[in-house]
């Protein structure tokens, strides 16, 4: 199966007085699975209907496969049909009169294949998905991971070089979500094609993807892969935004003396391995990266156990300190109380530093990370 890329320059839509996407450039290389991922409203899942041709943009251009589909200063408007691009919508969207088959070989009616071969597309991927046997059954005789799997045939049967996805999973339960991002890697893996894919859940995103596009309110906020979205976020929304549980964040003083670098965290303060030249910054840091101590211990900083929440083969545990509360993935092994005593201790390579005002990544490349 071939791929296109698609090139995005400027893009804007807008929705009266609100603006879904603000000037946003994007370039999807060939055969790369894509996320566009952020809260709801911040324009991904617009973004993926003007790539579609669903939304028509008020600024920008859109070229897939060299071609330009979309330019407000040449007037030009590709319908849907002809921009070799298929979708797969949250809400499936099969034909309620229509079995399995017939609802697969759709697409391929409308362009006219003969029957002999649309008999054989369809077979074939019914084969590939684990399908067989449900070729005579009507959407409402399905479950919805089958349904699902509907939808995705249709897509494959036609063979598009773009796939697009708009929350497949969504209404899916959380045991099945997880069987079908397996199947959605699989399959991108199989097809080679060029897949953007819209999603307001990270794990989705972190797990799936090749590239992730973390947007709000219609801005991109960072573009990477999933390992550096999470370890190298380039501001305080992603930052936040990734990760589960969230990233800690301490509002802190830099200060260096005689003893080493420390981080001025209210009454306390914690070492640090370097430290930016800002007066006021804010330290985020993951919970892995605390570690618990039940006894005292140089470098160690005091807290109290406030909430522990098991889960299989980790711990979450809430301490607090005053004003500050911090949240640590543990050994389950670790047998804590409600109210004890607890110490910290952060590793002090493991810290990223924002701007207090600007909320931006400070001195990433002064790590060497």
């Amino acid at each position: 199966m071939s791929s296109n890329p698609v090139l995005l320059k400027h893009v804007t839509k807008r929705f009266g007085e609100v603006t879904a996407v603000d000037h946003l450039d994007l370039e999807i290389t060939a055969g790369e699975f894509l996320v566009l991922l952020g809260p709801s409203g911040c324009g991904k899942t617009t973004l993926l209907r003007c790539i579609a041709g669903l939304e028509e943009p008020n600024e920008g251009e859109i070229i897939i496969g060299g071609t330009t589909v979309f330019s407000s200063n040449e007037a030009i408007f590709v319908p849907p049909g002809q921009r070799q691009v298929d979708m797969v919508f949250q809400s499936y969207a099969l034909w309620p009169h229509m079995t399995t088959f017939e609802n697969i070989a759709f697409g391929l009616k409308l362009k006219k294949l003969p029957r002999v071969q649309i008999r054989e597309r369809v077979g074939q991927v019914l084969t590939d998905l684990g399908m067989e046997g449900l070729e005579k059954r009507y959407p409402f005789e399905l479950s919805g991971g089958q349904q699902q799997r509907v939808a995705l045939a249709r897509l494959l049967a036609t063979k598009p070089p773009v796939f697009l996805m708009d929350e497949p999973l969504s209404n899916l339960d959380a045991r099945l979500r997880l069987d079908m991002r397996s199947e959605l890697k699989r399959l991108h893996h199989d097809s080679g094609a060029t897949t953007v894919y819209v999603t307001h859940d990270q794990t989705e995103a972190l797990t799936m993807a090749t590239r992730v596009v973390v947007m709000e309110e219609g801005l991109i906020q960072q573009v990477d892969s999933p390992p550096e979205l999470y370890r190298k976020p380039a501001n305080l929304f992603v930052a936040e935004f990734i990760g589960s549980p969230r990233v800690n964040l301490l509002p802190a003083r830099p200060i260096s003396d005689d003893q080493g670098k420390w981080l001025q965290v209210r009454d306390f303060r914690l070492p640090a391995a370097w430290l930016p030249e800002e007066e006021e910054i804010v330290a985020a840091v993951r919970p892995e990266n605390v570690s618990l101590l039940p006894e005292a211990t140089p470098g160690a900083v005091e807290f109290q156990v406030y909430a522990v929440l098991p889960a299989g083969p980790e711990v979450f545990v809430h301490v607090v300190r005053g004003d500050t509360t911090l949240v640590a993935r543990s050994n389950p092994l670790l047998n804590l109380e409600m109210d004890q005593s607890i110490w910290i201790k952060i590793d002090p390579d493991a810290y990223n530093y924002y701007g207090k005002e600007s909320g931006q990544l400070l001195s990433a490349a002064a790590r060497g990370k």
